[in-house]
């Protein structure tokens, strides 16, 4: 059969799901969405016990944890999966539905360009087999934002299949280091979203809206290889990084783009593993790791009680911090998956089996899309590691932190300081005011060049330490200044005047007589103290290196 018509569907700037109650977006049925409080038979937050998340309690090393992963990315494309409507965020309700999208009768599905080379691409850059034949199928199911009654997926044969994705779990802070690890990837598969169902309560009434139904996913399926929250959030994380990378999605947790499905049992070690429970519709990276731990020792003690553990769905309630059921999976849902009769089988190709004379716009080539993957965030980081000679939990930080690897980035192009002492400076000083204040670093009042220019006026020693960090502090405030005219409104360059500095070393020595004699006696605290008397009768504007060979030779004349 020959391959499906393809439409282009070029990348948008800036679109993603749209998103109710505070950031959480809504959908029903399928899961591979978002599902709202108010789905039927679920019980009220209300009626649940409060639990809280815990610490490990005696005995629990008995317990193995295994959590298995479904993730659902949304494809950074301008249309939809198999129509023309555009795709953008907050547009006006069922302002971007086409025919096919409201499925009225008659209309076909054209399969969108962009959506299978992104699927393509993102197996490739998470090692996968990429089936140069997929099928697409029909999933049946019954609600209102599903105006079709099924959803358009690949359930017999996906397009990419059997890869891993490695990521790194810090050993501690005392040690510093970065534990690699890799979880196997069953399948990346593609599929529509559904729309959005919006519920008024006051009203007793649901509005759809239909703008996100059709929208492309790639619905990303990892093995169970999982252990704690920890870890899930870390490769999840990982992902996010890849995808953003790789262009094929943006992955806003925040605007829905990436939501996550957890599938988490508890047994004993060497035993069948245990009953599993389904927790959906994750949407940050924090509340994915709070509700697997939390569902962990749920089961645990549940167990541990002499209760059993449901085959059900829950959800995770942020502000309770807890899991609670929605709906219990004992009566398998019947899907009735079947082919799609409108679409034929998808074929892709490569540099061996491209047919001689085939039309570039009507086929896609694996081997051609390889060549285009980017650096990928593994690459990046052995590159900062190898090139700036930072440490790789350095190297993790910069890059999982939205914006900070392009910030330390350009401020290395505009200073004449070390990588190490910059490094330093952008994790720890303008990180930790970031985080401070809650802020992103697109957001800072602190620009590359500010910093830049300010760490060399502190490597040409024309201020201290502690004055440069004075001056970042005045950066902060946002009157733009520069360092320049920061350290000269309050005067903090460093004495340079060594005539100067020496007479105020004398006075210290000369009003410190005790302090000199510990000195004379071995005690090594003792030069110190007297450094710390000489900077304040400075006002901190003297170099403590030049202080402290100052003083080493007065005290040995």
């Amino acid at each position: 059969m020959a391959a499906p018509m393809l439409r282009w569907g070029c990348r948008g700037r800036r679109w993603a799901l749209a998103c109710v109650d505070g950031g959480s977006c809504h959908r029903r049925g399928a899961p591979t969405g978002s599902t709202s409080n108010r789905i039927r038979g679920q019980s009220s937050v209300a009626q649940q016990p409060l639990h809280t998340a815990q610490k490990p309690r005696k005995g629990e090393h008995k317990w193995a944890a295994v959590v298995g992963l479904e993730i659902h990315a949304q494809i950074s494309s301008n249309s939809k999966l198999f129509s023309g409507s555009q795709v953008r965020f907050s547009a006006p309700p069922n302002s971007l539905v086409s025919f096919f999208d409201a499925s009225l009768p008659g209309t076909l599905p054209v399969l969108n360009r962009r959506c299978v080379e992104a699927a393509v691409m993102t197996g490739l850059a998470l090692n996968c087999h990429i089936n140069k034949k997929s099928l697409f199928d029909r999933k049946h199911y019954f609600y209102a934002d599903l105006p079709a009654g099924y959803q358009i997926t690949q359930h017999r044969l996906p397009i990419a299949v059997n890869g891993s994705l490695t990521y790194g779990i810090s050993a501690g802070k005392e040690c510093g280091q970065v534990i690699p690890k890799m979880v196997r990837v069953k399948q990346i598969q593609l599929e529509q979203d559904s729309g959005k169902s919006l519920h008024d309560d006051l009203r007793s009434q649901t509005l759809i809206d239909l703008n996100r139904a059709g929208v492309g996913l790639l619905e990303v399926v990892l093995e169970p290889d999982l252990s704690c929250g920890e870890e899930a959030a870390t490769a999840v994380r990982e992902l996010q990084l890849i995808l953003q990378a790789l262009g094929t999605s943006q992955a806003n947790m925040a605007e829905g783009q990436l939501r996550v499905d957890a599938n988490i049992s508890v047994h004993h070690p060497g035993e069948p593993l245990g009953v599993r429970t389904e927790v959906k519709n994750l949407n940050s990276i924090r509340f994915l790791a709070k509700a697997i731990d939390y569902e962990i020792q749920r089961q645990i003690s549940e167990l541990e009680n002499g209760g059993e553990i449901l085959n059900e769905t829950r959800s995770f309630h942020e502000k309770l911090g807890c899991t609670v059921s929605m709906r219990d999976k004992e009566a398998k849902q019947d899907y009735r998956f079947m082919p799609e009769p409108n679409l034929p089988p998808l074929l892709l190709y490569d540099a061996t089996s491209l047919p001689t004379g085939a039309d570039p716009q009507q086929v896609i080539n694996i081997d051609q899309i390889r060549e285009t993957l980017p650096e990928l965030p593994s690459v990046t980081r052995e590159r900062l590691v190898q090139q700036y000679g930072m440490l790789p939990e350095h190297s993790f930080t910069l890059l999982n932190e939205v914006g900070l690897l392009e910030f330390f980035q350009n401020v290395m192009k505009e200073t004449r300081a070390e990588p190490k002492k910059v490094t330093s400076w952008v994790l720890n000083i303008f990180l930790g005011y970031l985080k401070q204040e809650n802020l992103a670093v697109s957001e800072s009042p602190v620009t590359p060049s500010a910093l830049a220019e300010l760490l060399d006026l502190l490597d040409s020693r024309t201020i201290s330490s502690s004055a440069a960090k004075q001056v970042f502090e005045e950066l902060w405030k946002r009157e733009g200044k520069t360092p320049g005219q920061i350290v000269s409104e309050k005067q903090l360059e460093l004495m340079q005047d060594r005539g100067a500095l020496e007479q105020f070393c004398y006075s210290v020595m000369k009003d410190h007589p005790q302090v000199v004699m510990d000195v004379k006696k071995g005690n090594p605290r003792a030069i110190n103290k007297l450094i710390g008397l000489v900077r304040k009768a400075t006002l901190n504007r003297a170099d403590p290196a030049v202080i402290k060979e100052i003083l080493e030779k007065q005290l040995s004349s």
